[in-house]
């Protein structure tokens, strides 16, 4: 080996594991918000596509079988770089970064009529009159609509029997002293006849919102759905500096968008099934800051990247069916904040020989301090809660570290292949039941082909074996297991690169 080489002849390496080198399992990462477009040198232009397939599947606490809920994936990562001279360069960077995609369907405690859930409910308000499930409520109302129609008829009769008595008084004033009492009894019976009339109808709507609210959650035949997309644009702008110019900071504005949907059915999720959430699109911004050392005859480079928080407040509709059972606005329009997370990333490659390059990624974000907390579902919680907190819909235990190891080696001119291997640590387990994965392992190969000097194509894949997770709900009641799931991800890239 010599002691130096030429970066020229690893330019077929350089950059082939970038387009496998994507999609996280931890919390809503996905696409690792790599930037290693603009660490290229020259004038670099890189567009990437992802697409991502994972086998989730499990078993609920009652044992029926969950089926696949991790819905296909795909998106986009595209990226411009330029040195404006030997000092500056400049770039923009497009990617879509936070992420999810669950459905559940089958026959489990996620999808379709919640009978348990229903008859639960049913059963914390109404026990104490030996009613515990969903017939049992039906034939309460029943008997209370047939107690309200005799208690109106009686109040009728008695009505008519004051208006004949009063008329007969009217006709006859001498019947005034005889009819008088009676007149004045039966108005004083109708009077208490009307209030508790009044009490029972109060009682019977109660009951009747509580049956339709039953009726409405039994008659339901979807499953837990969750959606989540983002985007983001990063401008960035660098400065080179050193005796030979090996040193780099950098750093720019970031707009991020963000948008979510989600809706919780079945029995697992008790007085919450049937709450379904809009969170309308918003874009906010935050910030990148990073900096770089370079070693060109050895194909050196390593990169310390870090992403700021971006404070989102959004519109959201929330329908949660439990609360017009109780008496409420189960419809409403809020704001609800939404943080995601700060993040390091470090990137490192360093020739081995003169086609033989090495890579190492690590990334860190602190999901551990990420939450989604809607107004609506949190206040409602706070009743089983019992504290001014409540809870939110979707939060993790632990930060998400990430490492990836890889190779790339140029087997012809105009060819090169890479392999890598990756851990990742997951946010938690249990976790929430809207993604179910506790990490992964993950091992890669991929192939990049120069058609062109400044033109190349690369196309990789990458297969993931996920880690065993318990799903929760928000109250941190375990409700599924999910084990021995795997996945896989395929991508392609086409690049341009002049120097």
């Amino acid at each position: 080996m010599r002691a130096n080489f030429h970066l020229k002849t690893l330019t077929v390496a350089v950059a082939t594991l970038s387009v496998i080198s994507v999609a996280n399992a931890a919390g809503l990462d996905r696409s690792g918000q790599d930037i290693t477009a603009f660490l290229q040198d020259g004038t670099y232009a890189e567009a990437v596509y992802t697409y991502i397939d994972a086998d989730v599947t499990g078993k609920d606490t009652s044992g029926n079988k969950i089926d696949d809920i991790a819905e296909s994936y795909d998106f986009f990562r595209y990226g411009v770089k330029t040195d404006v001279n030997d000092t500056f360069s400049v770039g923009i960077l497009y990617d879509e970064p936070f992420g999810a995609a669950a459905d559940y369907s089958g026959n489990n405690n996620f999808v379709g009529a919640p009978t348990d859930a229903v008859n639960n409910i049913i059963a914390s308000r109404l026990s104490d009159r030996g009613v515990t499930d969903i017939q049992g409520l039906r034939n309460l109302v029943e008997g209370a609509q047939g107690q309200i129609s005799a208690s109106e008829s009686r109040l009728n009769q008695a009505r008519e029997q004051v208006r004949q008595a009063q008329a007969a008084v009217s006709q006859n004033p001498a019947l005034e002293p005889v009819l008088r009492p009676q007149i004045n009894a039966g108005l004083a019976g109708i009077a208490a006849g009307e209030t508790q009339l009044a009490a029972g109808q109060a009682q019977l709507n109660q009951l009747e919102q509580l049956e339709d609210f039953a009726d409405g959650r039994l008659a339901n035949t979807e499953g837990t759905k969750v959606e989540v997309r983002s985007e983001s644009i990063t401008g960035i702008l660098g400065a080179k500096f050193g005796s030979n110019k090996e040193f780099q900071v950098y750093g720019g504005p970031v707009a991020q968008r963000v948008k979510a949907d989600v809706r919780l059915r079945g029995s697992a999720y008790g007085p919450a099934t049937g709450y379904t959430a809009h969170i309308s699109p918003d874009t906010d911004y935050g910030y990148i800051a990073g900096i770089s050392y370079s070693k060109p005859e050895i194909a050196l480079k390593a990169a310390l990247t870090y992403r700021s928080e971006i404070d989102h407040s959004l519109n959201i509709g929330e329908t949660y069916p439990i609360v017009a059972a109780l008496g409420g606005d189960a419809t409403q329009g809020n704001k609800i904040d939404i943080t995601t997370p700060e993040s390091v990333n470090f990137d490192f490659q360093t020739g081995i020989n003169p086609t033989t390059l090495a890579t190492a990624k690590v990334r860190w974000v602190p999901w551990g301090d990420f939450a989604i907390v809607p107004p609506l579902y949190n206040e409602v919680s706070k009743r089983s809660t019992n504290d001014d907190k409540g809870l939110p819909l979707v939060d993790y235990d632990d930060d998400q570290w990430q490492v990836e190891l890889g190779l790339a080696k140029r087997v012809a001119p105009a060819l090169a292949i890479s392999g890598t291997v990756g851990w990742d640590s997951g946010a938690g387990n249990p976790i929430t039941s809207l993604g179910p994965i506790e990490g992964y392992y993950s091992a890669g190969l991929g192939a990049k082909y120069n058609f062109t000097e400044n033109w190349a194509v690369s196309a990789g894949g990458k297969y993931l074996w996920f880690g065993d997770a318990k799903g929760q709900i928000p109250n941190k009641t375990v409700v599924s297991d999910f084990e021995s799931n795997d996945g896989f991800i395929l991508g392609a890239k086409l690049s341009y690169q002049a120097k």
